[in-house]
């Protein structure tokens, strides 16, 4: 049970991260969240230990927890991995690609499409970023979803912090000329549209930008585990 409610808290916090509710360099207290969840401050600490671990949450000695920041060399970091990995998961789809998968595909972007039809940020933002990790399961492997959802949630706090007010605009167009192209099953298109769209993704990004800042009791009212 304690490790269920752990889970969840952590699942939770991660969908406030992901869903920019809850901003770099919040200060997550761990009393308060142990008020909001109705939990003890163990559960609370073990769910933070847990996020540190996928690099979403800053554990600082004698200050407590942060939302992380990620640094611009980070972000870079990020992006280069992505492309590495989603680069061979396009080849990989091309060649195993059934009817079902891209059904699947394309019933998600129709998600996408009603999020940003009403203006819904976070859930376009968690839904442009699924894409990716829906892309996978549909491969049936599980172990690349895994890992391409940690460097999404990594994703979501750089877009957050880096991503300019335009930049995002283009990538529900990016993702269906990528399911044209599987669907096709054009490998080299397809490829090429998937690291382009990464590309156009990164170029958003711009370093110079302020950092957001937030309170945790205000993120805390749109969140429950």
């Amino acid at each position: 049970m304690e490790t269920s409610s752990t889970s969840a808290i952590a699942d939770a916090l991660t969908r406030a991260i992901v869903e920019h509710k809850l901003l770099p360099g919040t200060k997550l207290a761990e009393q308060k969240l142990a008020d909001h969840f109705g939990v003890s401050r163990t559960l609370v600490r073990q769910a933070l230990f847990q996020l540190s671990q996928n690099r979403l949450v800053t554990l600082a000695p004698a200050r407590g927890a942060f939302v992380a920041t990620p640094s611009v060399e980070e972000a870079q970091q990020v992006f280069a991995v992505r492309r590495m990995l989603e680069t061979e998961m396009t080849r990989a789809f091309v060649r195993q690609v059934k009817p079902a998968q891209i059904k699947a595909l394309k019933a998600h972007i129709t998600a996408e499409k009603k999020a940003m039809d009403r203006n819904d940020v976070g859930q376009r933002t968690e839904l442009l970023g699924d894409f990716h990790v829906v892309m996978a399961e549909q491969m049936g492997n599980h172990v690349l979803a895994q890992i391409l959802g940690e460097l999404l949630s990594r994703c979501a706090l750089i877009t957050l912090m880096y991503q300019s007010a335009s930049a995002a605009e283009h990538s529900h167009e990016e993702h269906e000329a990528i399911v044209t192209a599987l669907a096709a099953k054009d490998e080299a298109l397809a490829v090429r549209l998937m690291q382009e769209h990464l590309q156009h993704v990164e170029e958003g990004l711009t370093f110079d930008r302020d950092m957001p800042s937030s309170d945790l009791s205000m993120a805390l009212s749109g969140i429950a585990a």
